[in-house]
């Protein structure tokens, strides 16, 4: 089974599920759909990971959101053959802090902004 067909199937165990895996979801899905059906695929894989460990409370939609929305952008930018070489040439995507360009941290901790996507709070 592809990574891909495993974090869609909710195969890949939340603990073993880092920041690295997170970008590397949203660029296979991208690569694979267009990106509302993305976003949709990326969030149904996440509420089975999350609900396996008993935390529902973790999938944040507007950090996802947000993240897949850059990685989106970044690859109409400038494709690359595969994920390594795309992740090379946009490191800041390792970033965990990245969003802070467009959101104030207080707005991504609100209620409003983990239950449903909103809107950057600061200029680009």
């Amino acid at each position: 089974m592809s990574f891909l067909e495993e974090f869609l199937a909710g195969g890949i165990p939340a603990a073993e599920f880092r920041h690295a895996d997170h970008v590397r979801a949203g660029y296979e899905l991208l690569r694979a759909m267009d990106f509302l059906d993305a976003v949709s695929a990326y969030g149904r894989a996440l509420k089975i990971m999350t609900a396996r460990v008993g935390k529902p409370e973790k999938l944040h939609h507007t950090i996802t959101i947000a993240f897949l929305a850059v990685i989106a952008e970044r690859m109409a930018e400038a494709p690359h053959a595969n994920f390594d070489t795309f992740l090379a040439a946009n490191p800041d995507l390792m970033d965990r802090a990245l969003l802070g360009r467009w959101y104030r941290p207080e707005h991504l901790k609100t209620d409003a902004a983990r239950s449903r996507f909103v809107l950057p709070d600061l200029a680009r």
